[in-house]
């Protein structure tokens, strides 16, 4: 499913407009990342929580070449669906 089809289908659904929906929609994402930025974790309920974790420095070796490299450590986005989510799907 790409986005024109999850706004249509979330359109459908709430009975607003397209636009209406791609705005809602757009608004969510960008509080969600806002929050994110700010390193606090957000919850939705009935999906699961996004949170911000901090990934060590690592070496790592090419495979090609066997060349060994330095990974810098950097920030990652981790989702953790909740259990009921993972139930749903199974």
């Amino acid at each position: 499913m790409n986005n024109k089809e999850f706004i249509a289908a979330l359109s459908h659904k709430s009975g607003l407009t397209a636009s209406e929906t791609q705005n809602v929609v757009r608004t969510a994402m960008h509080g969600i990342v806002d929050m994110l930025c700010d390193d606090t974790s957000v919850t939705i309920s009935g999906l699961g929580s996004f949170d911000v974790k901090k990934r060590l420095e690592r070496i790592i070796s090419n495979p090609l070449t066997g060349q060994k490299m330095l990974v810098p450590p950097k920030l990652v986005v981790n989702f953790k669906p909740m259990t009921s989510l993972k139930e749903k799907i199974k």
